[in-house]
């Protein structure tokens, strides 16, 4: 059973930081594309950014690129969004995704951990 499973998440004041964490089992992770979608209130999913199997290969939103770094060890089947510079509307639900088929469509995501920046 594909499990992802987010932390991380917390409330922060405008200009600091969060590193959001997934930790995934029952596949095997080091095959597949990860991301990181985002969804804010009464919106749509967004895509954030996005990292090869290998991780040599790293895609990212226009908005978040430059405050935000996606990271992974595959060796513990770990997934790492370090945000930087947050901004309020960075604010959302994130969630990990596993990405199939080299691109950003997912086929399994996490429940999602909060994250609500504001002064």
């Amino acid at each position: 059973e594909v499990q992802l499973v987010e932390s991380g998440g917390g409330m922060v004041q405008p200009g600091g930081s969060l590193r959001l964490s997934c930790a995934a089992s029952g596949f095997t992770f080091s095959t597949y594309h990860m991301s990181w979608v985002r969804q804010a209130p009464g919106k749509g999913p967004e895509w954030v950014s996005r990292i090869s199997d290998g991780g040599s290969a790293t895609y990212y939103t226009d908005s978040v690129n430059g405050r935000f770094t996606i990271s992974r060890d595959n060796a513990k089947k770990t997934l790492s969004l370090q945000m930087n510079s947050l901004k309020p509307e960075d604010t959302g639900l994130y969630y990990c995704a596993r990405n199939p088929w080299g691109t950003s469509s997912y086929d399994y995501r996490g429940q999602g951990t909060q994250v609500t920046v504001s002064s």
